[in-house]
């Protein structure tokens, strides 16, 4: 898989295997199932996604990497590191963000290596919970002095908007990418942010691609469910709601397959590509358990579509009511998507 320069000198596999799938916290009715996340994140290396998407607060996942990496080392000797980019995050409680004590930064970051068994981890991206605590700027200014100490390779967001991303460059801590929810449902980011970025240099990671499975043939022809296994599915069902209900997505579900049929490919890996190709996104965020969707994964960046495929999508998606509004601000502050959230994980 041929990499993208996510900041000049720092290339990525354009599809990152992600890691909240991974976590103790993820699934609503199974115990949580690392068993074979090593050797399958290994095989995901292997075969060119090279990329690791992860967080701090993704209970068991950084343990997980930790040992792909040893393992990795063990095979390759010191290539074995360079094999693989490692991007997690640092994620504050929301109850500490009044009182934000910047010394918790470096012991998270401390962590997060111990954890991962390596000196430097390539990205580390900064969530905020609440704009109204306004110390994120000084949590920003540390995590680049870290950078500076060498733990960290580049500095990026996640799920800031636009007006504080403005204020971030402005302060002169312009961050290497910033990672969103960009997909087919939700096309906040064209919003101002994608624009921005790309006038900035700023690479955007994204991730909801498949809206957590729903995008997928398993859900074409089907009612709405009335069941949800994982909190990406409780998360997703909303964000489908906000763009116009169960219908229309079953009519975009419809587009995608046929689009589908015409590539030998299916309706994830469609969608998925879909976003890989808009302006400014270098990368997209698959949340892969197991090697089932391997394969397919590999060849979304092969895709390209013709001027009436992207026509027919962009029908469908110029009868959408929504998301409206700034990145994540629903997320932020809308109690029905904002309680899916654990916010106090560290």
């Amino acid at each position: 898989m041929q990499k993208r320069e996510l900041v000049k000198g720092y290339f990525i596999s354009p599809v990152l295997k992600g890691g909240w799938q991974l976590s103790d916290g993820h699934s609503l009715s199974e115990s949580p199932e690392n068993r074979t996340g090593v050797d399958d994140t290994i095989a995901f290396i292997e075969a060119g996604i090279t990329t690791l998407d992860f967080g701090d607060i993704y209970t068991g996942v950084e343990e997980i990497i930790g040992r792909a990496v040893a393992q990795l080392s063990e095979k390759y000797g010191r290539d074995g590191r360079k094999k693989v980019q490692l991007h997690t995050k640092y994620v504050p409680n929301e109850s500490s963000l009044a009182n934000f004590d910047k010394g918790d930064i470096e012991r998270i970051v401390n962590r997060s290596l111990h954890r991962l068994q390596v000196e430097q981890v390539d990205l580390v991206q900064f969530h905020w919970w609440r704009y109204e605590n306004p110390n994120y700027l000084n949590a920003l200014e540390e995590l680049f002095r870290l950078k500076s100490l060498g733990k960290i390779g580049h500095v990026g967001i996640t799920n800031f908007d636009v007006t504080r991303l403005q204020e971030m460059v402005n302060s002169g801590l312009k961050p290497a990418s910033i990672q969103l929810q960009y997909s087919l449902l939700d096309r906040r980011p064209e919003e101002g942010m994608t624009d921005y970025c790309r006038d900035q240099g700023i690479g955007i990671l994204c991730y909801g691609t498949v809206a957590g499975g729903y995008i997928s043939e398993r859900y074409l022809g089907e009612g709405v469910p009335s069941t949800y296994e994982t909190r990406s599915k409780v998360k997703y069902r909303l964000i489908i709601d906000e763009f116009g209900g169960w219908e229309l997505f079953q009519e975009l579900l419809a587009v995608l397959k046929n689009i589908a049929i015409a590539h030998h490919s299916d309706i994830a890996t469609i969608s998925s590509a879909f976003t890989l190709s808009r302006k400014g996104v270098c990368g997209v965020i698959v949340g892969a358990r197991n090697l089932i969707h391997l394969q397919r994964n590999l060849s979304i960046p092969e895709i390209r579509f013709s001027d009436a495929e992207i026509e027919a999508i962009e029908e469908v998606l110029s009868r959408a009511e929504g998301p409206r509004g700034p990145v994540y601000d629903l997320e932020r502050y809308s109690d029905k998507h904002r309680n899916i959230m654990k916010t106090n994980l560290n």
